[in-house]
């Protein structure tokens, strides 16, 4: 019976870091389109790890990938504080509102300052370009 427990334990265990790896790798780096600023960029996914170290922007990522939400980005190219596609990525959680496609971090920023989103720790911390949508 003890060992019965023990094996079901520890399959449980991994089970749990299979899933969250899953979901890690999903936060990050993002591809496809972010806005900022209401405007839509498309964005080339890197593979880098950053050091917690310098300055970057945060990257908001809304719900689960399958909602099919774009990120949103507090800053972007042009902006006086964007540091050059230095990302700090964040997972969003929808609290008291359903699912909703924001367009810039101020509105964003808002609605967690409602209780209506909750905005996770940072999950990643990498490089990647934004490039205006046409």
């Amino acid at each position: 019976m003890r060992t019965r427990r023990s094996i079901l334990a520890s399959a449980m265990a991994v089970m749990s870091l299979s899933l969250a790896s899953i979901v890690f790798a999903q936060a990050g780096p993002p591809g496809g389109m972010i806005y900022a600023n209401d405007e839509l960029y498309r964005t080339v996914g890197t593979p880098t790890d950053l050091p917690e170290h310098g300055p970057f922007d945060a990257i908001y990522v809304l719900g689960d990938p399958s909602d099919g939400l774009a990120a949103v980005s507090e800053s972007a190219p042009g902006d006086r504080d964007y540091n050059g596609g230095r990302w700090e990525v964040h997972m969003v959680t929808f609290e008291t509102i359903e699912p909703t496609q924001f367009t810039n971090a101020d509105d964003l920023l808002d609605a967690a300052s409602r209780g209506e989103v909750s905005i996770g720790p940072v999950v990643r911390r990498f490089v990647c370009p934004l490039i205006k949508s046409r």
